[in-house]
């Protein structure tokens, strides 16, 4: 997890100098900071991948329908 972090770093520091250099809004730095959006994503992704599910969680995989399971619309 510290490498994607690592990166995230970096990409970071390339925006804000992409940033610096050609400016808050050109093309250019909204792409570098996209950039660093997908990477933070993705560390979201593995770290919730890496989650462990509760038993009430495997519960309502296997039992849908359960009344405790049941989730609405407001």
């Amino acid at each position: 997890m510290s490498d994607i972090q690592e990166q995230i770093d970096r990409e970071r520091q390339q925006a804000r100098t992409v940033c610096d250099a050609e400016g808050a809004e050109s093309p250019d730095c909204a792409v570098a900071w996209d950039s660093v959006e997908e990477l933070q994503a993705e560390a979201a992704h593995q770290k919730q991948k890496g989650t462990k599910k509760t038993s009430f969680e495997k519960y309502c995989e296997e039992n849908p329908d359960a009344d405790e399971c049941r989730v609405y619309d407001e």
